[in-house]
């Protein structure tokens, strides 16, 4: 059974640099627990669509709201939890084996992914019901 919980799921700050022209935040590879292989955004998402739906076998996903704002609600199997991204200087780490669907897109909202892995189909968990499998429950 995969231990990754909502626990393991978390915030963490990207350096902000302040300027009067315009703020600057910086990921580098020192922020992150893993080596970034992938790296894509979503945006132009009406405000009533999800995104996700799905779970990953190995790889790491950090989320940022670079404009606007999007609601991610994870499932680890055994319970959940709702995270608001809306600062550009804040994402949401998700480990593996946790479930994601991101909604309530603002106008607007653009949601910056950095990955663990390359594409692979055979890592998503896009079946529910597989999920609880993956997971042993």
């Amino acid at each position: 059974m995969d231990p990754t919980h909502l626990n393991d799921c978390h915030l963490i700050d990207i350096p902000k640099i302040t300027d009067p022209r315009g703020n600057l935040s910086v990921i580098e590879k020192d922020l992150l627990p893993f080596s970034v292989q992938r790296v894509y955004y979503l945006y132009d998402v009406p405000s009533d669509a999800h995104r996700g739906g799905h779970a990953h076998k190995e790889q790491l996903e950090f989320l940022v709201a670079l404009s606007g704002s999007f609601e991610v609600k994870l499932d680890d199997g055994a319970s959940t939890k709702k995270v608001q991204l809306n600062k550009p200087n804040k994402g949401l780490l998700i480990p593996t084996g946790i479930w994601r669907e991101l909604g309530n897109f603002s106008s607007g909202s653009v949601c910056l992914v950095v990955s663990s892995g390359v594409f692979k189909e055979a890592d998503y968990l896009r079946e529910y019901e597989d999920f609880r499998l993956f997971k042993g429950r």
